[in-house]
């Protein structure tokens, strides 16, 4: 039997032909890579545009008895996005369930690659060597320092060991509070703007920070309105992530 990320015993079929996501990011790269399997996935999953499939309610209160009846040959979660009760529940019912653990983009790409051909029984796609080759090839320029803002009322923001913080680094950009130790740190505004930082990142999701929804909390400190799909997802969108990011942050600017 195979193990999940966490390390847990999957009983995959030798052949899936259903498949539920409770998490976005894995929707999409299920649907871009082999479409015909998706039978379920949560009311979040906006990518790719006009998905028709079964919802399933949020990764956070997925409706486990409307999954089980999907007949699912495979759910596929997340251990930061989908909940532990949840995931027991659906084991208990007899559903297999394989969970991803994703902090950087290096696993990123090795947790997709096991999930697909293992957890999917489908061929790795072109698209995930695509995504090595755009992270294999960058160069950052002079690094800075930024705090990276996810929510507002109240100010939250990433800690240590995130997804986004290591692609940020990768790209150049250091966060501030990557030592905290919290991974979600709630930070009061004031200490935010006296943290020396060098720039603010605030991207469109979970938080939709604008140009007029955000930048005026820092002033005096340049921002960069970033795509929160680059920035937070794991599928497809690595391929993109890269000069779509570099390009954002370099536009970054005092408003």
């Amino acid at each position: 039997m195979i193990r999940d990320d966490t390390g847990a015993p999957v009983p995959v079929p030798g052949r899936v032909r259903r498949v539920v996501s409770l998490v976005p990011s894995l929707t999409e790269t299920v649907a871009a890579t082999a479409p015909g399997l998706l039978a379920g996935a949560t009311d979040w999953c906006t990518h790719p545009a006009g998905l028709d499939v079964t919802r399933v309610r949020g990764t956070k209160n997925p409706d486990v008895e409307r999954v089980v009846e999907l007949a699912p040959d495979i759910v596929l979660g997340n251990t930061e996005e989908n909940r532990a009760p949840d995931v027991e529940a659906l084991r208990a019912a007899g559903v297999a369930v394989w969970m991803t653990e994703i902090r950087t983009v290096a696993e990123a790409l090795a947790s997709l690659r096991r999930m697909l051909t293992e957890a999917c029984r489908v061929p790795a796609p072109a698209w995930l060597d695509e995504a090595d080759a755009a992270w294999a090839g960058i160069v950052p320029g002079p690094r800075r320092r930024a705090i990276v803002p996810i929510w507002r009322r109240p100010w939250m923001v990433c800690g240590r060991d995130t997804f986004t913080g290591d692609v940020l680094a990768r790209l150049g950009v250091d966060n501030v509070y990557a030592d905290h130790p919290e991974r979600y740190p709630k930070i009061p505004v004031e200490e935010l703007a006296a943290a020396g930082a060098e720039l603010a990142v605030l991207p469109d999701e979970p938080y939709r920070f604008t140009a007029d929804d955000g930048p005026e909390a820092f002033p005096g400190l340049p921002a960069a309105l970033v795509d929160g799909r680059y920035l937070t997802w794991y599928g497809p969108s690595l391929v993109e992530a890269p000069a779509v990011l570099a390009g954002q942050l370099a536009a970054a600017r005092t408003y």
